[in-house]
């Protein structure tokens, strides 16, 4: 097994994955030979397992532990990597599968005197950072991965860089965070010198590009706009660096003003972007500009805020609420017929 976890492991950081997929991929395959152990009554290599096998323990896990539709998607394409990356033997046809069916769901979306009111319960980097959920539409592993480099202050842009999809993508810097990001900047140098000055100062780069031009790690263009505030080793070399400030810190403080600020719908990070969405379309924005500011790969995931865009999420007006406000010159309820 460790053999088989070690070729894994490899395959994922010739594919440059990120450390937590490669995590994430190796517990599943962990997983999945367990349960074909347990199957045959012995350990077997997954490389004399068939399509049969996948198909059973992937509608093992429908069946048997009715896991999320994204779970029992995470883990065939944890498998469709065991076969294609590691074992080079793509995957066929998987017949007769059990395949968990996500029904359609409406984001949650705040308010906007919801979404000031939040803002209003947050402060410091997490505050900042919440700020560019918000006023950016950025993920919260976007908004946490910015580099220095990343932010235009003159041009008032941000790039997203690895985005959803491994793509790049430009999107909008609010004018309100010129001033608080150009002090986080400034914070960053000073951290970032001092760093350095203790033999520190390595940010961890890109693999092709660390080894390209290795000594662009010590420069300040490459440093973490919202950098941790401990030092920590990378798993994968060894080597001491400071990362960005971890996503649970953020998410956190946004759960903490939620309930300050008394908001009963679901608010998480998540829930600032969506909020960006709607509220560009019910400005009047092009559909096909959210998609871009959002880097969805189709115009049908952005479709969806379409949806709630409206006054009561559906953009149409009740009825009865044209009957509380009669126009100018109609009768009245309750008068008589004329005479």
């Amino acid at each position: 097994m460790s053999a088989l976890l070690d070729r894994a492991r490899r395959a994922a950081r010739v594919r440059h994955l990120s450390y937590r997929t490669e995590q994430t991929y190796l517990r599943w395959i962990e997983r999945y030979t367990r349960h074909a152990a347990a199957r045959a009554g012995r350990w077997v290599h997954p490389a004399r397992l068939a399509e049969a096998d996948v198909t059973a323990f992937l509608s093992h896990l429908a069946n048997d532990h009715d896991v999320a539709a994204s779970t029992q998607t995470q883990a065939l394409s944890a498998l469709l990597f065991l076969y294609d990356a590691v074992l080079d033997r793509p995957l066929g046809a998987l017949s007769g599968l059990v395949r968990v069916r996500k029904p359609p769901r409406l984001p949650a979306v705040l308010s906007r005197p919801e979404v000031a009111a939040l803002l209003g319960h947050t402060g410091g980097a997490s505050g900042l950072v919440a700020r560019l959920l918000y006023g950016a539409g950025l993920r919260v592993s976007g908004a946490l991965r910015l580099r220095v480099k990343d932010v235009d202050l003159e041009h008032r842009q941000l790039t997203v860089r690895r985005g959803k999809g491994d793509k790049d993508r430009p999107t909008v810097l609010p004018d309100v965070l010129v001033e608080p990001l150009r002090r986080q900047v400034q914070a960053v140098r000073a951290l970032h010198r001092s760093d350095l000055d203790e033999g520190h100062g390595e940010a961890r780069l890109p693999e092709a590009y660390g080894r390209k031009s290795p000594g662009a790690a010590r420069r300040l263009g490459w440093q973490f706009v919202f950098p941790s505030p401990r030092l920590s080793t990378d798993p994968r070399t060894g080597r001491t660096h400071r990362h960005h400030l971890s996503a649970s810190t953020v998410q956190k403080a946004v759960a903490r003003a939620a309930r300050e600020a008394g908001i009963d719908k679901r608010a998480t990070c998540h829930t600032l972007r969506h909020s960006f969405a709607t509220h560009l379309l019910q400005d009047g924005a092009d559909i096909r500009t959210v998609q871009e500011l959002l880097g969805h790969a189709k115009l049908a995931t952005t479709q969806v805020y379409t949806h709630v865009a409206g006054l009561n999420g559906l953009g149409v007006r009740s009825p009865l609420d044209r009957l509380a406000a009669p126009p100018a010159g109609a009768p009245t309820a309750g008068a008589g017929r004329p005479g």
